[in-house]
């Protein structure tokens, strides 16, 4: 898939929408290897690699229960065109990603003050 190079007012953009900037950002490159890659007897690893997918770590701390809800449906659908800042390329790309388990742990629920302790999830190259 072609890569296109855009400029962002925000970190992510999901669907073409801005979504606020998380407070961690991990950007990571999985090897993508055949079903024979393994160690021999011989000791030697034969990767056999047939490709690499991005798979990128963000996570909010102190989210509202807004801003939790407004990124939560922004990664709901199977899957979602993400703008972002790409380590390697070092520009910024548009690529397809699904999104992995996403956890909320709450803070606090009181009457007047209401808050996750964060928000986390991977979003994991197509």
């Amino acid at each position: 898939m072609p890569k296109t190079e855009v400029v962002l007012l925000a970190m992510l953009e999901i669907n073409g929408a801005d979504v606020k900037d998380p407070t961690t950002f991990t950007w990571g490159l999985q090897d993508i290897s055949t079903s024979e890659a393994g160690r021999t007897e011989d000791t030697i690893m034969h990767k056999n690699r047939v490709g690499q997918k991005r798979k990128i770590s963000v996570s909010w701390v102190n989210p509202t229960p807004q801003e939790t809800a407004s990124i939560l449906q922004a990664v709901n659908p199977e899957y979602i065109q993400v703008t972002y800042p790409d380590a390697m390329s070092g520009t910024n790309e548009i690529r397809t990603f699904y999104v992995g388990d996403r956890t909320a742990p709450i803070r606090a629920w009181t009457v007047n003050y209401k808050r996750y302790t964060s928000l986390s999830f991977d979003l994991i190259e197509r």
